[in-house]
């Protein structure tokens, strides 16, 4: 908890997501265009999403959909040649996501540089990716042994895309994750990318982690902010900050000034 606080020196951070085009591999990668392509869509939502003011950045693989559990190496490899050639450009803090691969994300926070990452780490599921078992003492022993115990670790407690199968309610299973998988924040998501967590989800969690940071992972809008940082110690932001607030758009620079706008007022910045 310590180093989340450390990192967002106490605010209540607005984490935007740049979403990298598909990858080489894929079913949706333009081969046409190669990883050129993808370093300049890339550059131009990281430059618009810094001019906004956004609190850090978040590159992520949500366009590699099949979505797989253990990532293909061409994936993770192309994910840090691309932030690679950002690097010099990037001013703020950085985290990564690559879906849904815990040991992935750590091996590419460990190559780039990046200050935190996000990923399901405990539970087990029903899901589109079939059934899915992430181990949180597997990945957090994987950072050690690269020498990240510096390593932001957001745990998404609500899995996209799935079916819990756990059947203790959310805010047991939180608070069971951060007393046998020590993250540094935990994450409450809606049931695909782009829609909204519940906001009674978000205050039950809260409630029984009251010194834990709690983040709404998805679904955040314009309209819905101020209530949100009501209750959550910040938020991950990708799909309302596009065009349109399509997820699969590029940044929309205005949207992403206004989005701040909004943040910045409910936190009384």
């Amino acid at each position: 908890m310590k180093k989340f606080s450390a990192l967002f020196g106490g605010t209540k951070p607005v984490i935007a997501m740049v979403h990298l085009a598909p990858m080489p591999g894929t079913p949706l990668y333009d081969a046409e265009g190669g990883v050129e392509a993808i370093v300049e869509a890339a550059r131009r939502d990281l430059k618009a999403l810094q001019d906004a003011d956004v609190d850090a950045v978040m590159f992520g693989n949500e366009n590699d959909r099949p979505y797989e559990l253990e990532v293909d190496t061409a994936s993770t490899a192309t994910m840090a040649f691309v932030i690679g050639q950002l690097r010099k450009e990037i001013q703020k803090p950085f985290g990564v996501n690559v879906l849904w691969d815990p040991m992935a994300s750590v091996a590419l926070a460990t190559a780039t540089g990046a200050s935190f990452m996000r990923e399901i780490l405990t539970g087990t599921y029903a899901s589109d990716m079939g059934p899915w078992t992430p181990n949180a003492g597997k990945a957090m022993r994987y950072r050690d042994r690269l020498n990240r115990s510096d390593l932001v670790m957001l745990a998404n407690v609500s899995a996209e895309f799935a079916y819990s199968l756990d059947r203790r309610d959310l805010a047991d299973r939180a608070r069971s994750a951060v007393f046998s998988s020590i993250p540094d924040a935990i994450l409450v998501s809606g049931a695909i990318t782009g829609e909204a967590a519940e906001m009674a989800d978000l205050v039950a969690v809260k409630k029984v982690l009251p010194d834990t940071p709690v983040l709404a992972n998805t679904g955040v809008k314009h309209s819905t902010i101020a209530d949100v940082f009501k209750v959550a110690d910040g938020c991950i932001v990708g799909s309302s900050l596009k065009v349109d607030g399509d997820t699969w758009k590029a940044v929309d620079a205005a949207r992403a000034a206004e989005f701040m706008r909004l943040a910045k007022a409910a936190r009384g910045d």
